[in-house]
């Protein structure tokens, strides 16, 4: 359970925090997961929102969110459907957007982006590209990444009003930023996938692993023809 919320609240492998950015079902709660998956939304978003242009559509923002998770997934270059993301959003919409829709809100209250007037999905939805609402989007990333990043792009550091001391990335330029932190968010994903593709042969065994294998191939290449 440790290793859970250090993953759900610094994403630390960025495994199960990856996870629980789409819509699942909690058959148990002990600790409050679900309540804390609350600031792994909101860094969800802040990240899709980085690597997002000025204008986009609420369809673009969620597939932008599930697709973090899979960024240098090793099982993408050829055991996964290639429209895996789009089947995801697509199928649960709705839930995506009772998901995420009051962070989007949040931000637009704070000046980070505008929603459209209706309720209509196609809407387009518009960001502030500048410096000050990139700075804010970064802030709002987990702490590990805030870190990785910090050690490429540089760190600055002040007082909080309580004395504590904050270290915020230096953000040079949005292009730089976001470019740093796929980059950082790919490796991530690259080390897990491995290490879950190694412990599934493990556990599975050699003959139930190639197995599961030959029919995700499968249906990989089915999906690219």
């Amino acid at each position: 359970m440790h290793d859970l919320v250090n993953d759900v609240l610094k994403w630390e492998k960025f495994y199960v925090s990856g996870r629980l950015q789409k819509p699942v079902c909690i058959l148990v709660d002990t600790m409050d997961v679900a309540e804390l998956n609350l600031a792994n939304l909101k860094a969800a978003t802040s990240a899709a929102l980085l690597l997002l242009p000025s204008e986009f559509s609420e369809e673009d923002l969620y597939a932008k969110i599930c697709s973090l998770s899979y960024m240098g997934d090793l099982r993408m270059l050829f055991a996964e459907d290639k429209n895996k993301v789009k089947n995801i959003v697509g199928g649960r919409f709705d839930s995506f957007r009772s998901l995420y829709m009051p962070t989007l809100k949040e931000y637009a209250v704070d000046g980070l982006l505008t929603l459209p007037s209706s309720n209509d999905s196609g809407g387009t939805i518009m960001q502030d590209h500048g410096l000050s609402a990139t700075r804010s989007l970064v802030f709002s990333l987990p702490q590990s990444l805030r870190r990785h990043m910090g050690a490429k792009l540089g760190e600055k550091h002040r007082l909080s009003p309580t004395g504590r001391v904050i270290h915020e990335v230096i953000v040079p330029s949005r292009a730089e930023a976001s470019k740093c932190m796929q980059k950082i968010l790919r490796r991530q994903v690259m080390v897990s996938s491995a290490r879950q593709a190694v412990a599934g042969v493990l556990s599975a065994g050699g003959m139930n692993a190639a197995r599961y294998l030959a029919n995700k191939m499968s249906k990989a290449w089915k999906s690219r023809v």
